[in-house]
Formats: structure tokens, C-alpha cells, sequence
């Protein structure tokens, strides 16, 4: 396999309704589960394991508000319900149904910027490109 790029700030974007309102610099991801073991009387070890609910966790550094975002008002810290997308060279990854658990903001005269961005979402998805 060939990479051709990897993903810039104009690859990594949050989405509302279909549209882009911000681009991100960077970001992580981490995914969690609470799996259970199940006992049976009498024996020493599990007999099986149970899987349960996986949870995403993202953090985002250096938000922009994309100008149009700018234009309508967007507040972010109203937004639910909104979605991460990062194009890679040869797949999308989105997160889906999120919400912001913690922000933390800094920016200069006229700009929007927010520092990072911490989140919960409830679906991941890939597609090819």
C-alpha cells in the first residue's frame, strides 16, 4: 500500500447538518469497553466473556471556525449532536452523535479559536474513498 498524504487541518473537520463548521489541527482518539466476565459455580476461570457498550472518546487541538460558520453565529458551546470526519488517503472516518465534554478556549481579536476540545461520540464509521 502507497500513502500518498497524510490528513491536514482541512482533512480533519467538524460537521453540523452537513456542514463544515470547523477545521481541527490535530487529534486523538481512544476507544473503551466494559467487558464483563461470566462465572460458573464451581469453576476456577470465567467460562466466557461479554462485551459490552464501546464508548469514543476524542480530543481536539486548535478548532477554526470555518467563515460561513462565523457568518450564521455559531456557538459551540450549543452544538450536540454534531460529527468529526478525518479524510485519509484512502478512507473517512466519522463520528457520529457527539458531544462536547470540555472546552477550553483561547483566541485573538476576531479570530475563533478554540484550544481543545474534548468529546463523546456514539458511532464510528469508515468508508472508502
Amino acid at each position: 500500500m502507497t500513502i500518498t498524504g497524510f490528513p491536514t487541518s482541512s482533512d480533519i473537520y467538524l460537521e453540523v447538518e452537513g456542514k463544515k463548521v470547523a477545521v481541527v489541527q490535530s487529534y486523538t482518539a481512544k476507544a473503551t469497553k466494559s467487558s464483563l466476565s461470566v462465572e460458573a459455580f464451581g469453576e476456577k476461570e470465567p467460562v466466557a466473556t461479554v462485551a459490552g457498550p464501546v464508548q469514543h472518546e476524542l480530543k481536539l487541538s486548535r478548532l477554526y471556525a470555518t467563515d460561513e460558520a462565523i457568518r450564521d453565529g455559531i456557538d459551540f458551546y450549543t452544538l450536540e449532536d454534531f460529527s468529526l470526519v478525518i479524510c485519509k488517503p484512502d478512507r473517512r472516518v466519522i463520528y457520529s452523535g457527539c458531544q462536547w465534554k470540555n472546552i477550553s478556549e483561547s483566541a485573538s481579536i476576531g479570530d475563533m479559536v478554540l484550544e481543545q476540545v474534548e468529546m463523546v461520540a456514539s458511532r464510528r464509521i469508515e468508508t472508502e474513498v
